[in-house]
């Protein structure tokens, strides 16, 4: 009995040893190297930067239109706070709203991402509308260093944002099908929250460096 006792015992005291999470460690080790990717393009930025000079890339930074980029910036901020609460419900295994469409208490993951999805979506939307301004006022990608430096940087981003809005729509579709929303479906909204986060934190980067330092 004693030794039956004492071997209980230790295998309670054992420690509870588990895997981690294979999805999130390789998103991870993925945005890791995407963060390698923007470090090169902020090299990029600032190299062109001091081959043009302090003046001529000041000069062509008077063409930005700070306070409407805030905005973009504040909405996009926006989304990646709606995007959290769409985590924290998926993290409670609740997948749909439970109560009335104005209660947003009562809503689910879903609903909480389709508004991170039009947050971003506008977000792209005004990008493009900005970039029109700019074409209009001569700063083109082939006409300047800045230019060319500004749209490759800040496009990238819109890139990475547009592939953020096509996993909100799978999640969202995915969600929408399954009879059983599983720890499976919540594994993959968390995940897709990292690079969401991970996107908006690199705008912020962006636009410091862009807009408040030109």
């Amino acid at each position: 009995m004693s030794t039956v006792s004492t071997a209980t015992s230790a295998a309670h005291r054992a420690p509870h040893v588990t895997r981690p999470n294979v999805l999130s460690v390789g998103i991870i080790v993925w945005l890791s190297s995407e963060l390698m990717f923007f470090a090169g393009l902020f090299a990029m930025y600032f190299t062109h930067r001091s081959v043009a000079g302090e003046a001529a890339w000041s000069q062509a930074a008077e063409s930005l239109n700070v306070p409407f980029a805030a905005i973009n910036t504040l909405i996009l901020m926006t989304s990646s706070i709606t995007c959290q609460f769409g985590v924290w419900k998926a993290e409670k295994m609740i997948a749909r709203r439970e109560g009335s469409f104005l209660d947003l208490r009562k809503w689910g993951m879903t609903e909480w991402y389709m508004l991170s999805f039009f947050l971003g979506a506008i977000f792209v939307c005004l990008q493009i509308f900005e970039y029109y301004e700019l074409v209009t006022h001569g700063v083109t990608i082939s006409g300047s260093s800045y230019g060319s430096v500004f749209y490759i940087t800040t496009g990238f981003h819109a890139i990475h944002v547009i592939g953020g809005l096509i996993a909100f729509l799978l999640i969202i579709g995915r969600t929408s099908i399954t009879r059983k929303f599983s720890h499976r479906e919540a594994s993959t909204a968390v995940v897709t929250s990292y690079y969401w986060h991970f996107v908006d934190v690199i705008w912020i980067a962006l636009f410091f460096i862009i807009y408040v330092l030109k």
